[in-house]
C-alpha cells in the first residue's frame, strides 16, 4: 500500500501549510489567549473550500475525498490545534452525519450552506452522564402530531455556539427496542428553534479558541422530517461517524505533534546554552529525534486507515490505533517541546505552551484511549466480558 500522497493531496498540504503559516500563525495566539472564537480565520477556510473538500460537488463540495479533510486538519494542527478542531467537527460531526444518513431533502436544504463554511453544524452525542457510554443517553424525543417533541441536554458540544452555527444532530432516546434496550434516533435541530438554549461557553484548558457549549431542550418541536436516517438506528449512525472521526483527529493529532517537532528544532538551532546552541547537546537532540519519530508514525497510521477507508475494507481496527497512538504522541511530544523550551514553554506566548494545553483533550475526544484498546482488542478476537 503506497502512503504517499496523490499529487492533488500534496497540492492541497501545500496550500493548507502556507495559509496556516501565514493567515492563522500570526494572530491565532491573541485569539486563544481571550478565548475568543476565531471567525475570520474560519471566514477564510470557508473561502479556501476546506468545509466542503470530502462532499460532491453537488452539494457544494469540492469533490474530494476524506483523505483531503485530515491532510488539511494535519497541516492545520501543527500551528493550532483550535482551528483544525472548528473544522473537523465542523465536517465530521456537522455536515457528514447528513450527508451519510440523512434524507435527499435534508441534504439539499443543508449540506450546501454546510459545506460552504457560512454555516457551521454540530452533533449532540455526549451527555453528563453518557459519554463513552453512550448508550445512557437521557435525552428523549416523543413523536407528537408529526412532529419531534425533545427534551434533555447535551454536554461539550463543539461548533454549537458560534456566530454561524445553524444546527445540531442529536441523539435521542424515541422508544424501546423489543429486547428492551433503548432505541436512539439522530434528529436535527435548528438553531433558534423554541426551547432550544445554547448555555454559557466552558471555561476549558485547551482548545480555547474553539467554540464548546453545554446545550439543554425544552419541549423542543421540529418536523418528524428531521429524522436523521432511520428510526431507531442512531446509535449505530454515530458509531459509523465516530470511526471516520478517529482518522481525522489522529490526524490533527499528528499535526500537533509535528508542530512540536519544528518548533523545538527553531528553538533548540538559536537558544545557546554553555556556549553552543542546546540542539547541540546530545540530550536535547536525542529528546527531538524521538519526537519526530512519534510525529512519524501517527502520519502512517492515520494515512494507512485512511488509504483502507478509501478503499472500502474495514478500518475500524486502524482507526482506533492510528488514534490511540496519534494522541499519545501529541501528549508525549507537547511535554518534550515543553522541556525543551524551558521557562518559555511555560507560556502561550510560545506555540509549544498552547500545544501542551492542547494535547491532552486528544486523549479523551471523540473515543477516549481506553475506548480504543477496547475496540482493538476485541477486534483481535480477544474474549469480552
Amino acid at each position: 500500500m503506497d502512503l504517499k500522497l496523490s499529487a492533488e493531496h500534496e497540492a492541497l498540504r501545500k496550500t493548507v501549510e502556507q495559509f496556516a503559516r501565514d493567515e492563522v500563525a500570526p494572530v491565532i495566539g491573541d485569539y486563544y489567549a481571550r478565548g475568543e472564537f476565531p471567525m475570520p480565520i474560519v471566514e477564510s477556510m470557508a473561502d479556501l473550500g476546506l468545509f466542503g473538500l470530502p462532499f460532491p460537488e453537488e452539494y457544494g463540495g469540492m469533490g474530494g475525498d476524506f483523505t483531503a479533510l485530515c491532510v488539511a486538519l494535519e497541516e492545520l494542527a501543527r500551528v493550532d490545534s483550535s482551528v483544525a478542531i472548528t473544522l473537523e467537527a465542523g465536517v465530521s460531526l456537522g455536515a457528514m452525519p447528513i450527508y451519510r444518513f440523512g434524507s435527499e431533502e435534508l441534504k439539499r436544504e443543508w449540506l450546501p450552506k454546510l459545506t460552504s463554511g457560512k454555516m457551521l453544524g454540530a452533533f449532540g452525542l455526549t451527555e453528563a452522564g453518557a459519554g463513552s457510554d453512550a448508550g445512557s443517553t437521557r435525552t428523549k424525543a416523543q413523536l407528537v402530531d408529526g412532529e419531534w417533541v425533545i427534551n434533555g441536554s447535551k454536554s461539550f458540544i463543539t461548533n454549537s455556539g458560534t456566530p454561524i452555527t445553524g444546527l445540531v444532530t442529536v441523539t435521542a432516546v424515541t422508544g424501546e427496542n423489543p429486547d428492551g434496550s433503548k432505541e436512539i434516533s439522530a434528529i436535527l435541530v435548528p438553531a433558534g428553534t423554541p426551547g432550544f438554549t445554547v448555555s454559557k461557553e466552558y471555561d476549558k484548558v485547551g482548545w480555547n479558541a474553539s467554540d464548546t457549549h453545554e446545550l439543554s431542550f425544552v419541549d423542543v418541536r421540529v418536523p418528524e422530517s428531521n429524522l436523521v436516517g432511520e428510526r431507531g438506528r442512531g446509535y449505530a449512525q454515530f458509531l459509523r461517524i465516530l470511526d471516520e472521526g478517529r482518522i481525522a483527529i489522529a490526524a490533527l493529532a499528528t499535526g500537533l505533534a509535528q508542530g512540536c517537532v519544528d518548533e523545538s528544532v527553531k528553538y533548540a538551532s538559536e537558544r545557546e546554552a554553555f556556549g553552543r546552541p542546546i540542539g547541540a547537546h546530545q540530550a536535547v537532540s536525542f529528546m527531538i529525534a524521538d519526537m519526530e519519530i512519534r510525529a512519524y508514525t501517527s502520519r502512517l497510521a492515520w494515512r494507512d486507515a485512511a488509504a483502507r477507508m478509501a478503499a472500502g475494507e474495514p478500518f475500524k481496527r486502524q482507526a482506533a490505533i492510528a488514534k490511540l497512538h496519534s494522541s499519545n504522541a501529541a501528549m508525549d511530544n507537547s511535554r518534550a517541546a515543553t522541556q525543551v523550551h524551558g521557562g518559555y514553554g511555560f507560556t502561550i506566548e510560545f506555540p509549544v505552551g498552547r500545544f501542551y494545553r492542547d494535547a491532552k483533550i486528544l486523549e479523551i475526544g471523540e473515543g477516549t484511549s481506553e475506548v480504543q484498546r477496547m475496540l482493538i482488542s476485541r477486534d483481535l478476537g480477544l474474549p469480552q466480558r
